[in-house]
């Protein structure tokens, strides 16, 4: 890895039009470093409400500063077409964590703890204490 470059650890999740939103937003996420996706997992609305979600998670690694991925993860939220509040979610994108090498991570607090169908899918391409490996009936898709 590069010196200047930062590992992100997002968490991707869509249930309106969801193939839609991932092929998009993978082919935008790859532009901007190297990446690592996470299957996709079919998992039902934290709230019991929402259709189906489409969940999966990814590793970056950019030179990209922290805000800056920021940034650009709202704007591709935004490009999509999200409405905030609401159940129909056309792509949510969470930044978990971030830092130099994956056994020293900064966990982002606003998203602690984090919810099952974060876990499950970054358990695919991140083994950490956070993510552990779970027996679980979810269904995956191919994007």
């Amino acid at each position: 890895m590069n010196a200047t470059e930062t590992i992100f650890a997002l968490a991707l999740a869509s249930n309106d039009h969801p193939q839609q939103h991932f092929q998009q937003v993978y082919r935008q996420i790859a532009e901007m470093g190297q990446v690592q996706f996470s299957q996709i997992y079919l998992i039902p609305c934290r709230d019991g409400v929402g259709a189906e979600y489409w969940n999966s998670a990814c590793l970056l690694r950019s030179s990209l500063s922290v805000d800056a991925v920021v940034l650009i993860l709202k704007e591709m939220e935004e490009k999509s077409g999200r409405v905030r509040p609401s159940h129909q979610i056309s792509l949510d994108i969470d930044l978990i964590a971030w830092g130099d090498d994956l056994t020293d991570m900064q966990f982002n607090p606003k998203k602690l703890p984090l919810a099952t169908d974060v876990k499950i899918p970054m358990s695919d391409i991140w083994q950490h204490a956070m993510f552990p490996q779970q027996q679980h009936h979810f269904q995956t898709v191919r994007c």
